[in-house]
C-alpha cells in the first residue's frame, strides 16, 4: 500500500513543546460519554474513500479494516488469523480452498455470507469499479480475464456451495493466500446495500459493517468516528466503544496532541527527532523495521528522456541514500540500494543490488554526468525535470535534498506540491514526471513489492514498466513449489528491474508511531497493521 515519503528536518526543542502545551491550556480531548472507552487515533492523511474496492492509502486501509473483516484477519503482531472464515482446508495441489463461515452479521443485523464475498470480489475485479488492486486478485482463477472485461462475472474462481461456504480455486498455487485475505481488495461488501446505494453506500447513514466497529460520522477535515459494532462476532472481547480518526498531517502538531492527551496514538512521528522524543516521552515513540520501501517513479509513458536507461540511471546512482538514512533521518533507516527489504519472508538472505551500490558516490557524480552527456543532456542542454510531491513539509524537506543531488550534476529540478490524495490521482493518471512515494507490503512476501512492476498490474505500476523477461520470471515463480526456487527466481526478477533501474529505491522504512502509555494491547509488528479491536486504555 502507498504512502507519501515521510521526513522531516525541523527540530523542536523540548521547552517550545512544553510552552506551547501550557499556552493552549487544558488538553482538548473529545468528551467521551460517562463509562465508555474512547480512543483518540492520529492517523497521517484524510482518506479519499472507505470503500475497500477502491481504497489505495495505508491511512484508507487503517480504518477499513476496522469496519470491515475478511476471510482472514490480523493477530496483534499482524500475522493472519481465521477472520469471518473459522477454518479452511486446501487440495493437495493448493489450487482449490474452502472456506467455512461463521456465524457473523453485518452492522444492520443481516447475515453475512459467502455470496457478499463472491459479490465483493467480482466488484474488486469489474472494469467499471476500477480498482487499482484489481491485479491481486488475478490469483484468483479467471480473476485477470474478469477485469479485463474478456469473461463474465459468473467465470469468476470464487463459488458460494451454500450461505456459509466459500470455494476459491486459484491460477496457481499461493501457500501466501491467508496473508493476502487480509488485505481490503478480498473484503466482503453488503450487496444488499450496495445494490440499493451504488457507489454512495459508503456515507455515514448507509454503511453497514461486519467488522468490530461501525461507521458513524465523517467530518471532511476533522474526524472520522466509528463505534462499536455490537452484531460483530467477537464484540464481547473488543474494549473500545469509540474510535476517532483524525488526519494529522502536521507531525509536530500531532507530537503536541499526545503530550497533552489529546490523542492516544499517531502513526508518524517526525525521523530526525527520535532521541528527543526518548527523553521528553519516554516509552512513547515506537519505532521498529518495516515491510516498506521509500522509492521515487519516473513516467517513462510520457518523458521520453526516462526511456533512456541512461538518463534513469545517472538519476538513481547520485541520490545520496547514506546521506538521507544516517544524516537525515536517523531513526534507524536503511539506505536501499535494492527494492525488496531485507526482512521479506520467502526471499533469499542477500538478495541482488543495483550494480553501482559499492561506487563512491563523488565517483557515481561523474559517471552521472557521463551519463547524461551520452544521452544528450549537458550545460548547454541540462534536463528538466518537475518532482510532484504530497504537500507536507517532511516530504517537501526530503526531495530539496534530492533536488540539491540532481543539481550537481546538472539536471534543472523544480518541486509541484498536492494534497496526498490529489497527488496520487496525478501518479494514477500519469500526471506527473516523477514522483515520490513509499511502498508498504500488503502481505509478507517478495511478491507484492516485485508485483508493482508487472506488465498487466496496471495503475500502480507507476513507471509503466514493461518487460517480458521479467513477467515470465513472476510466472515461473507462481508455478514453482519448491519455496528455495521460488526465491531464486523472484531475485533473478528483481535484478532485471534493478539493471534496467526501473524505479529510484531510497530507504528501507521504520515504523515511527506514538503510542500513549495508556494504550494497551499495541503490538509492534514490521507491516504496521493495527486493529483497534485489540487495543484497550487503562
Amino acid at each position: 500500500m502507498l504512502k507519501p515519503l515521510a521526513v522531516a528536518l525541523l527540530v523542536v526543542t523540548a521547552p517550545i513543546v512544553l510552552g506551547l502545551a501550557a499556552c493552549q491550556g487544558a488538553p482538548q480531548r473529545a468528551a467521551c460519554p460517562a463509562g465508555k472507552v474512547c480512543l483518540e487515533y492520529g492517523n497521517n492523511s484524510e482518506p479519499q474513500t472507505l470503500d475497500p474496492g477502491k481504497a489505495n492509502l495505508v491511512d484508507e486501509a487503517s480504518i477499513i479494516g476496522d469496519l470491515i473483516e475478511g476471510l482472514t484477519t490480523d493477530a496483534p503482531d499482524a500475522t493472519p488469523l481465521p477472520g469471518v472464515a473459522a477454518r479452511w482446508e486446501t487440495s493437495a495441489d493448493g489450487l482449490v480452498w474452502t472456506f467455512h463461515l461463521r456465524e457473523a452479521r453485518w452492522s444492520d443485523g443481516r447475515a453475512v455470507t459467502a455470496d457478499d464475498f463472491v459479490y465483493g470480489l467480482r466488484r474488486t475485479l469489474d472494469p467499471k469499479t476500477a480498482s487499482i488492486y484489481a491485479y491481486l486478485l488475478y490469483v484468483i482463477k479467471g480473476g485477470q480475464a474478469l477485469n479485463e472485461g474478456k469473461a463474465a462475472a459468473e467465470t469468476l474462481g470464487a463459488t458460494a456451495l451454500d450461505a456459509r461456504t466459500l470455494r476459491l480455486t486459484l491460477e496457481h498455487p499461493a501457500p501466501y493466500l491467508p496473508e493476502l485475505l487480509k488485505h481490503q481488495s478480498f473484503f466482503p461488501v453488503p450487496k444488499h446495500v450496495v445494490e440499493r446505494y451504488g457507489d454512495g453506500w459508503v456515507k455515514p447513514g448507509r454503511f453497514v459493517s461486519n467488522g468490530a466497529f461501525r461507521l458513524t460520522s465523517w467530518q471532511l477535515g476533522d474526524r472520522i468516528t466509528v463505534e462499536k459494532n455490537p452484531y460483530y462476532w467477537d464484540a464481547r472481547n473488543v474494549c473500545i466503544d469509540r474510535v476517532n480518526y483524525y488526519p494529522t498531517p502536521d507531525v509536530v502538531t500531532a507530537e503536541r496532541r499526545i503530550a497533552r492527551g489529546e490523542l492516544d496514538l499517531n502513526t508518524r512521528f517526525q525521523s530526525n527527532r527520535y532521541e528527543r522524543l526518548q527523553e521528553t516521552m519516554p516509552g512513547v515513540p515506537r519505532t521498529g523495521v518495516s515491510l516498506a520501501t521509500a522509492y521515487m517513479s519516473f513516467n517513462t509513458r510520457d518523458v521520453a528522456a526516462f526511456r533512456d536507461i541512461r538518463v534513469r540511471r545517472a538519476l538513481s546512482m547520485t541520490v545520496d541514500r547514506d546521506f538521507i538514512a544516517k544524516k537525515l533521518l536517523r531513526a534507524g533507516q536503511q539506505p536501499a540500494y535494492a527494492f525488496v527489504p531485507p526482512i521479506t519472508a520467502g526471499y533469499v538472505k542477500n538478495g541482488p543490488r543495483v550494480a553501482w551500490a559499492d561506487m563512491p558516490f563523488a565517483q557515481r557524480q561523474v559517471e552521472a554526468k557521463r551519463l547524461l552527456a551520452a544521452a544528450g543532456f549537458t550545460a548547454k542542454r541540462p534536463l528538466r525535470l518537475t518532482i510532484t510531491t504530497p504537500n507536507n513539509t517532511d516530504t517537501l524537506l526530503l526531495m530539496e535534498a534530492i533536488q540539491a543531488d540532481w543539481r550537481a550534476i546538472g539536471v534543472e529540478v523544480k518541486l509541484a506540491q498536492y494534497e496526498s490524495g490529489v497527488a496520487f490521482s496525478a501518479y494514477r493518471n500519469r500526471d506527473y514526471e516523477v514522483g515520490s512515494m513509499s511502498w508498504y507490503g500488503d502481505f509478507n512476501d517478495p511478491v507484492t513489492f516485485l508485483g508493482l512492476f508487472k506488465s498487466d498490474t496496471g495503475a500502480q505500476n507507476y513507471g509503466d514498466y514493461k518487460s517480458p523477461a521479467y513477467d515470465a520470471l513472476l510466472a515461473a515463480a507462481d508455478q514453482e513449489p519448491d519455496r528455495a526456487r521460488r526465491a531464486d527466481i523472484l531475485a533473478q526478477a528483481e535484478k532485471l528491474i534493478l539493471d534496467d533501474e526501473a524505479t529510484i529505491p531510497i530507504y528501507f522504512v521504520v515504523n515511527r508511531n506514538l503510542v500513549s502509555k495508556r494504550v494497551t494491547g499495541w503490538a509492534d509488528n514490521a507491516p504496521n497493521f493495527h486493529r483497534t479491536r485489540w487495543m484497550c486504555l487503562n
